[in-house]
C-alpha cells in the first residue's frame, strides 16, 4: 500500500484539516511552502475567521512565539488583510495582529484572556486598536474574573470606553458583573438584558420615560444571573402591567429589589401590596430585601372604591412586609385620586410626586420633593413639609390653586434652613408670597429660584417690598421662562446675581 501525502487530499479535505489548526500555526506553516498550499490557505473562506489566542505551548515559549508572529506581520497579514472578517486576539497577540494593517472587511473582534487592568491600559493608549473598534460591529470580551483583583471603577471604565470607541457596535458581549446607568427610554433597558451583558449580576437604572416597546425581541428568557436590581424613573408612566410587570417576572433569581415609581391608571385601583405580590414578588422565590417608593395615581369619570389607609398597610403585613407606610386618597375626588406606599427605612434621597393626602412623618435622607396638585392648601401644610424633610435642599412646587386663607398665616415663620433650589414657575402666585416673604417662610440659603417674572414683579411690589427682599438677597441664578428687562431696583433686590 502506498504511503499518502497530504498534498494528495483534495482542497476540500485540506481546508478541513486547516480550519482545525491555529491560525498561527496554519499560517506560518504552510503559507510559502508552495502554490497550491498558499492557494488553499489563504482563500477567502479559509482566512475570513482567525483565531491568534496563544497555545499553551507557546506561553512557555514566548520569544519563539514572537518571532512567529513578528514573521507572519511582515509577510503573511498584508496579503490577507482585505479578506479578514473576524479576528480573535489575546495580549500577546494583539501588538502583532493589529496596526500593522487596515482589515477592510474586519467586522468581529473577540478579546480573549484580557484581565481588567491590562484591558484598561490597551484602550486607554493603543491607537491601532481605536481604530479597529472604529469599524467593528461585534464584539466579545473575555477576561480573568478574579474577584480579588476586579474593581467595579475598572469594570465601568472598560464598558464605557467600549461603547465610546466602538461607534458602529451593534453586538457587544462583556463580561460585566455591575452596572449602574441611566437611560432615556424603557427600551435601552430590554436591549441592556437581551443577552450582551450575560455576566451581569446587578443593575441599577434610572429611565427617564417608561412607555410601550416597539422592540421585537424575546422578552421572555428568565434571566438567570441577575440577583440585584434597582428601577428609578423620575415621570409617570402608564406602562407599568404591560412593560414592567413582565420584566420583574423574569428576574427568578433576584435577591434585592428596589423600585422608584409612579403608576397611572384609568378607572382602577391603587398598586397594593396583594398586588404586588400576585403580579411580581411572588416569582422571585430567593428575594429577601425589597426596598421602595410607588406612587400610583388614579384618573377616572366613574366612582371607585378605594382602599383606606388601612387596608393599604395590612396588604403589605399579611404578605410578609411590615415595615412600610401609605397614604392616600381614600375618597374618590375630581376623579384625580393618589396613593403613596414606601418602605421603612425610607430608602432615597428624593421624594417626588408628593400631594396634599401627605399625612407627615420624618426623612431625614430626602434632599429633593416635588410636589403635584390641583387642591387648594393651607400654611399649615408646609409646617408639615419642613418638619417632615429637615434637610430639604430642593423644592418643586405643581399647584394652579390658591392657598386657603393665604391672608391669614401663622405668626411663627417656617423655615427651611437647607433649601437652595425652589422652582415655582408653575405654582399659583400665591406660592410666591408664601416662599419669598419671610413673614412666612425663611429662607437662609436660598441661591437657586425658577418663577415667571410677572408673578415675582407682583409678589414683591415690583422689587420694592422688603418683606420679600431678604430671602431674594443670596439668589445666584434666577430662571424665568420669558425674557425681561430689569426694572429699576431689581439689581439692589438681587445683588448676589
Amino acid at each position: 500500500m502506498n504511503d499518502i501525502h497530504i498534498l494528495d487530499l483534495p482542497d476540500e479535505m485540506l481546508r478541513i484539516i486547516f480550519n482545525k489548526l491555529n491560525a498561527t500555526d496554519m499560517l506560518y506553516s504552510l503559507v510559502n511552502v508552495n502554490q497550491r498550499l498558499d492557494r488553499v490557505v489563504l482563500d477567502p473562506l479559509n482566512v475570513k475567521y482567525l483565531d491568534f489566542v496563544t497555545k499553551p505551548f507557546y506561553i512557555r515559549n514566548l520569544s519563539i512565539h514572537a518571532q512567529i508572529l513578528h514573521k507572519m506581520r511582515e509577510n503573511i497579514l498584508p496579503r490577507i488583510k482585505d479578506k479578514v472578517k473576524k479576528l480573535t486576539v489575546d495580549p500577546i497577540s494583539m501588538k502583532f495582529i493589529l496596526g500593522v494593517v487596515r482589515y477592510s472587511q474586519l467586522y468581529s473582534l473577540p478579546l480573549i484572556d484580557y484581565k481588567p487592568k491590562i484591558l484598561l491600559q490597551h484602550l486607554s493608549n493603543d491607537t491601532s486598536l481605536h481604530l479597529v473598534m472604529n469599524q467593528i460591529t461585534h464584539m466579545n470580551v473575555e477576561g480573568f474574573l478574579d474577584d480579588n483583583e476586579l474593581l467595579v471603577e475598572d469594570e465601568l471604565n472598560i464598558f464605557a470606553m467600549i461603547l465610546s470607541f466602538s461607534r458602529c457596535l451593534i453586538d457587544l458581549t462583556y463580561p460585566l458583573t455591575k452596572l449602574t446607568i441611566y437611560v432615556n427610554i424603557f427600551d435601552d433597558c430590554l436591549y441592556l438584558l437581551n443577552g450582551c451583558l450575560e455576566y451581569l449580576s446587578t443593575l441599577i437604572i434610572r429611565i427617564n420615560k417608561i412607555d410601550r416597546s416597539s422592540l421585537s425581541i424575546d422578552r421572555t428568557k428568565k434571566l438567570f444571573k441577575l440577583k440585584y436590581f434597582t428601577l428609578t424613573t423620575p415621570r409617570h408612566t402608564r406602562s407599568y402591567n404591560e412593560e414592567l410587570v413582565p420584566l420583574l417576572r423574569r428576574m427568578v433569581n433576584l435577591e434585592e429589589l428596589t423600585l422608584y415609581l409612579s403608576v397611572v391608571r384609568n378607572n382602577s385601583t391603587y398598586v397594593d401590596g396583594d398586588e404586588l405580590y400576585d403580579d411580581v414578588l411572588k416569582y422571585m422565590p430567593r428575594l429577601n430585601k425589597f426596598i421602595f417608593n410607588i406612587h400610583t395615581y388614579v384618573a377616572g369619570y366613574r366612582s371607585i372604591n378605594l382602599p383606606s389607609n388601612i387596608d393599604i398597610r395590612n396588604s403589605f403585613i399579611r404578605r410578609g412586609y411590615p415595615s412600610i407606610d401609605a397614604w392616600a386618597d381614600e375618597k374618590f375626588i375630581l376623579s384625580r385620586n393618589n396613593c403613596h406606599v414606601y418602605s421603612l427605612p425610607y430608602g432615597f434621597d428624593d421624594f417626588l410626586f408628593m400631594t396634599s393626602c401627605f399625612q407627615g412623618s420624618r426623612f431625614d435622607k430626602v434632599r429633593k420633593v416635588s410636589f403635584y396638585d390641583d387642591y387648594s392648601l393651607e400654611h399649615q401644610f408646609f409646617t408639615i413639609i419642613s418638619e417632615a424633610f429637615p434637610f430639604l435642599q430642593h423644592l418643586i412646587i405643581y399647584n394652579s390653586s390658591p392657598l386657603i386663607n393665604n391672608q391669614n398665616y401663622a405668626s411663627k415663620s417656617i423655615s427651611f434652613n437647607h433649601l437652595a433650589v425652589l422652582d415655582i414657575l408653575d405654582a399659583h402666585i400665591d406660592y410666591v408670597v408664601q416662599f419669598l416673604s419671610d413673614k412666612n417662610t425663611h429662607l437662609p440659603h436660598l441661591a437657586d429660584l425658577a418663577v415667571k417674572y410677572e408673578k415675582l414683579v407682583v409678589a414683591t411690589n415690583n422689587f420694592t417690598n422688603n418683606t420679600t427682599r431678604r430671602n431674594c438677597t443670596n439668589i445666584k441664578c434666577l430662571r424665568t421662562i420669558e425674557q425681561f428687562v430689569r426694572a429699576e431696583n431689581f439689581d439692589s433686590y438681587f445683588p448676589s446675581l
